[in-house]
């Protein structure tokens, strides 16, 4: 029996562990393909002073550009923090965000489809779309911003020709909160990513469910004409995972399936006063000891406070801590570093 799966998951996403050294840095992922230009970027400084913010940059937008997760910020330009994407990882200025000496990075990169192209679908053209249908990803950029208000709507192509589970926006030019759609929370709801809020009723996505070519926004959360950025992500069966699970606050704790041995994922407790918690394989390549922690909504240094392993279908946890395992609802997104299952039918080795 043959499966659709993505066999290669390194192929579409990688993390990368680096040292800063107060300079400029061309920074090589640790595979030795060299195709796999990180059209989306996330850098984190794991360890020491606080302030250092996420920093997030993409093809679509270009070098010298960088939105943070963790604040409302617009986008700032500087040259000194994400330099350029590179075709087998990315270079970086000798900014403290991604390269004061003496300090650890992580970085986490995921391949769209370069600088992208105008794409006229729906009623709101988008600038420059990067898609990568394989992997279910797109980036997009709208130069003249949404110009629904509260009461009306428009559609937005994001040619991944799939039903996309989770949509990231964020407006480029203004300060404002990271909007996200996630198809757990349903079309009538919004959540933050930066903000510990869980998600609140809103019509910013229509109360619409996204279509395989579009999805529907109403401007409201955003002042007309703007530029905005978006990313819209497909699950892809062994490589991402777009779900929800309940936890049962027991230290034998909740297995959440995932078809796929983590590589990287992201988990939010929908109430208020819970971060969206950040984990790899890279910064914890073995089943022993605590997992260390990022958190995306805020700028703290990695800790090692969670209890869990990645196992070769998804993760079992194994504590009771409240922002991962409470008799509460969690959402997550979750990318592969192997499948449990080849495009052949093989099982992968079990963790």
């Amino acid at each position: 029996m043959a499966y659709t799966a993505i066999d290669n998951p390194t192929d579409f996403f990688r993390t990368k562990l680096y040292s800063g050294n107060n300079n400029p840095q061309n920074i090589a992922w640790d595979e030795t393909d060299t195709n796999m230009q990180p059209d989306w970027l996330w850098i984190k400084s794991r360890a020491g002073n606080s302030v250092f913010s996420h920093v997030l940059g993409d093809s679509v937008r270009g070098g010298g550009k960088y939105l943070v997760s963790d604040t409302t910020a617009a986008e700032v330009a500087n040259n000194n923090v994400i330099a350029t994407f590179n075709t087998n990882g990315f270079s970086v200025g000798g900014a403290t965000f991604v390269s004061e000496g003496s300090r650890t990075y992580v970085a986490w990169g995921w391949k769209a489809n370069g600088s992208g192209s105008e794409n006229t679908v729906g009623d709101l053209t988008v600038t420059a779309l990067s898609v990568n249908q394989t992997a279910g990803i797109s980036i997009g950029r709208i130069t003249d911003g949404f110009t629904s208000t509260g009461t009306n709507s428009e559609t937005v192509g994001h040619g991944l020709g799939a039903i996309p589970q989770v949509i990231i926006v964020k407006n480029r030019e203004a300060t404002g909160d990271w909007q996200i759609y996630h198809a757990e929370l349903g079309n009538t709801k919004k959540i933050k990513l930066n903000s510990t809020d869980g998600s609140a009723d809103s019509t910013l996505f229509n109360n619409t469910t996204p279509t395989s070519s579009v999805w529907s926004v109403r401007g409201g959360d955003f002042a007309t004409g703007e530029d905005i950025v978006f990313y819209a992500f497909a699950q892809k069966q062994g490589y991402s995972k777009f779900g929800s699970y309940t936890g049962n606050a027991n230290a034998d704790g909740t297995f959440v399936y995932t078809g796929f041995k983590p590589a990287w994922i992201i988990i939010k407790r929908d109430t208020n006063n819970y971060n969206w918690y950040m984990f790899d394989s890279k910064r914890d390549p073995t089943n022993i000891g605590a997992k260390k922690d990022l958190d995306a909504n805020n700028a703290s240094a990695e800790v090692a406070d969670r209890s869990f392993d990645f196992l070769s279908n998804g993760i079992k946890f194994r504590d009771t801590n409240a922002g991962t395992n409470a008799a509460q609802k969690y959402i997550y997104m979750a990318f592969a570093e192997n499948p449990f299952v080849t495009s052949t039918g093989i099982p992968t080795t079990a963790k």
